[in-house]
């Protein structure tokens, strides 16, 4: 009997769970079936349960996955040299409006797409999302206070508290890009966002 190397095991995983994320990036998690995950993978189901104890078990993994590869382009965002706090945050705001297409996301606004959905559903994502939304906040945050101790923001408020109202301002916005097809709502939120922060257009 042959045995799978770590791996390889990693790699089959690692492969479900990035068809995952770009399938259900698109049609949510509800409307999507494991066959079509992984009939789009070329992995056999048998193997679907030798890596995911359920399919609530894999929405976790696939929400873990997405918020550890997200959080790492932040830390690369806010660790950019020769840029002060204020144009890294410029840059990482404009490659959200530029990566939550109404059009096609590919994946990459996984939180957006799946966060009102299965929050109601399955106590484990929800948690997920908590944790990964949190350790969005806290990025933001860290980078709002040290921009304010380089000299490059000026805030009238907590730097926790102008973190979270920025992260769920541009949340809303994205859903909002969705229903209204147009990047309008960012270009809005870009707007009180450089308002905020006092940041140059």
């Amino acid at each position: 009997m042959n045995t799978l190397s770590a791996s390889e095991s990693t790699d089959v995983r690692e492969k479900i769970l990035a068809t995952g994320q770009r399938i259900m990036g698109g049609k949510g998690f509800s409307a999507v079936g494991l066959n079509e995950v992984l009939t789009a993978a070329g992995v056999p189901k048998g193997s679907f349960y030798h890596y995911f104890g359920s399919k609530d078990a894999f929405g976790e993994a696939l929400l873990e996955d997405y918020f550890a590869a997200y959080l790492a382009d932040m830390d690369r965002t806010f660790s950019h040299p020769g840029q002060t706090k204020a144009q890294q945050l410029t840059a990482y705001f404009q490659a959200w409006k530029d990566n939550q297409s109404f059009e096609d996301c590919q994946g990459k606004c996984l939180a957006v797409k799946l966060g009102a959905e299965v929050a109601d559903l399955s106590a484990s994502m929800r948690a997920a999302l908590k944790r990964g939304t949190a350790g969005i906040i806290d990025r933001l945050t860290q980078a709002i206070r040290h921009g304010i101790e380089e000299g490059s923001l000026s805030l009238d408020d907590a730097p926790e508290i102008v973190a979270q109202s920025l992260y769920q301002l541009w949340l809303g916005a994205s859903i909002m890009v969705k229903i209204v097809r147009t990047p309008q709502p960012f270009d809005t939120a870009w707007r009180t966002t450089a308002a905020i922060l006092t940041l140059s257009p």
